[in-house]
């Protein structure tokens, strides 16, 4: 059986023969020593046919293609020039040899060209590779390795798909500098407390946190002109006017050792620094709370946006965490535990990132095992919604935490959950009635555009009526003729819905008439009953002359 090899370089696609496979035995070692010898593996693989791409474009759209498995129209038609024609019926007397075995199931489906992918035709294609540049003649050197390069570059840019709403990496980064921040401002508010109390100690017991003890140190500056006058500027800062004149009473009998203005200087100028520190992490709290609405919105509503930003960043991309299972959702971040426990085979852990979760806290501790799998599962779920629903929305996030609430309730006081398939139906309803709401104002307003314009058409054209000139004597004529026929179509359609009345009235519906059209309506039935009298008569006259005709 002929064997013909596929080869997809950067200049195009190239089919080689490959022809007295019987003296190599389809030996893999023995391709592997030919290889390297371009006169040995002259003799077995010879150039079939080349199609150069037609464009740097073209050949990007090819190599994309065949990354993913799919076969092109150029492909598929230049394997139907070059090859042999297959009879139908009968089995093909040659095959084709791929290297990635995707293309060749694609190839095998859409053309029925019988294709194989081992290891003896990779080694067979690795030489093709390698001696490629002597294979077609017309290329001068270097060509291939700058279409190469110029490929690699397309490729790897064409690969770097993304949305820029839908950045995980950003959330990635944030994540890590929102930790690594919170490291550096507990340090320097550290080094803030110790440099300061050096000079005002009683300060540290009396204000707690760490931003607002560096902004009131910067306030205070020297502790001996702390004055009354300055109670109104620490109340504003501290929050409480009662602890503002315990700074003030503690600084008069302050045990703490004079500064220089030199050093008061450094001690304010490194509490400026922390206190910038602090507003730039509240920002970037902010920041990374509205990227997980916009990435991941049902997980940052189920677990929180720190926990949900956590969980994205340790697997390396939403994505990523779309493809664990809940179990190892459920550990992940403690990896090093489960390893030390599988060796030791002690027990393993039951949570690890979503520790951090209030849920696991809220639990009793002989349900935190329970309760840690069980949100895990949910997690699961939402990345998965997260990662491949095109339209972002909380409302599959805001019922799995409702689900998750309810299994709380469940094993503290008994209460039964709901089913997951009917909080499910309830997700989609509640989703699609939002969609419904975002599309009907959209036709409401449609509509009353389209009044808005009849009314200022018919305005227009009332005002164009009333703006003609009064002189011509047929335009009156027409225009009289007009209103007349308007009259006339209001009368014509005013007697057809009164009929309409009569006819329900007649069938036991009440309706209210006018005395004068009460009155035609007699009429009409009077006539109506006239001419149905004289054809019952007629009928009979008819009737007795049949039967007189029977009896003569």
């Amino acid at each position: 059986m002929a064997l013909y090899l596929l080869y997809e370089s950067a200049s195009g696609y190239a089919l080689f023969n490959a022809h007295g496979l019987d003296e190599i035995g389809q030996n893999t070692e023995a391709v592997r020593n030919s290889v390297s010898d371009l006169n040995r593996f002259g003799k077995v693989v010879q150039l079939a046919a080349f199609s150069p791409f037609q464009s740097a474009l073209d050949a990007l759209k090819q190599c994309n293609s065949v990354s993913e498995g799919l076969l092109t129209d150029e492909l598929r038609n230049f394997l139907e020039i070059n090859l042999p024609k297959v009879k139908e019926g009968k089995k093909a007397k040659f095959s084709l040899g791929v290297v990635d075995p995707k293309i060749g199931s694609q190839i095998s489906e859409v053309s029925k060209i019988p294709c194989q992918s081992n290891e003896f035709v990779g080694e067979l294609i690795r030489g093709v590779r390698l001696h490629f540049d002597r294979f077609i003649k017309d290329l001068k050197p270097g060509d291939l390795e700058k279409a190469q390069l110029g490929l690699g570059h397309s490729y790897s840019r064409a690969k770097v798909k993304f949305n820029v709403n839908r950045v995980d990496n950003m959330v990635i980064q944030a994540i890590f500098l929102l930790d690594t921040l919170d490291k550096d401002i507990n340090s320097f508010s550290m080094r803030v407390r110790e440099w300061y109390s050096w000079h005002f100690p009683e300060l540290v017991k009396i204000v707690n946190d760490n931003y607002l003890y560096a902004k009131v140190a910067k306030y205070i500056e020297d502790k001996s002109k702390l004055s009354e006058d300055k109670i109104s500027g620490l109340t504003d800062i501290v929050g409480d006017e009662d602890k503002a004149k315990e700074i003030v009473e503690a600084a008069k009998a302050s045990m703490g050792q004079d500064l220089s203005p030199v050093d008061l200087i450094n001690v304010q100028q490194f509490a400026q620094r922390v206190m910038d520190l602090s507003e730039y992490r509240r920002k970037l709290y902010d920041y990374l709370v509205t990227k997980m609405n916009d990435i991941a919105p049902n997980l940052a509503s189920l677990i929180g946006e720190v926990v949900g930003a956590r969980l994205i960043s340790h697997a390396g991309s939403l994505t990523n965490l779309a493809k664990c299972p809940s179990s190892t959702l459920q550990i992940l971040g403690a990896e090093k535990a489960l390893f030390r426990a599988l060796k030791t085979r002690g027990n393993t852990p039951k949570y690890g990132l979503i520790f951090h979760s209030s849920f696991i806290g809220r639990a009793s501790a002989k349900n935190k095992g329970r309760m840690a799998r069980y949100l895990a599962n949910k997690c699961s779920i939402a990345s998965r919604i997260d990662c491949f629903s095109e339209r972002g929305s909380t409302t599959f996030g805001e019922k799995l935490r409702e689900q998750v609430e309810e299994r709380l309730d469940f094993y503290d006081k008994g209460v039964a959950p709901r089913k997951n398939i009917d909080v499910m139906k309830a997700a989609i309803e509640s989703d699609q009635n939002q969609d419904m709401e975002t599309e009907v104002p959209l036709e409401v307003s449609g509509k009353k555009s389209k009044k808005k314009a009849k009314t200022a058409t018919a305005n227009d054209g009332d005002d164009m009526t009333v703006d003609k000139p009064n002189g011509d004597a047929a335009g009156d004529n027409k225009s009289e003729k007009k209103k007349k026929k308007k009259e006339k179509r209001k009368l014509d359609q005013e007697t057809e819905a009164e009929d309409m009345a009569v006819d329900e009235g007649a069938n036991g519906v009440d309706v209210e008439q006018n005395g004068a059209v009460k009155k035609k309506k007699k009429d009409k039935k009077n006539d109506d009953g006239v001419v149905l009298e004289a054809a019952i008569e007629t009928k009979k006259k008819k009737k007795k002359k049949s039967k007189s005709e029977d009896d003569e």
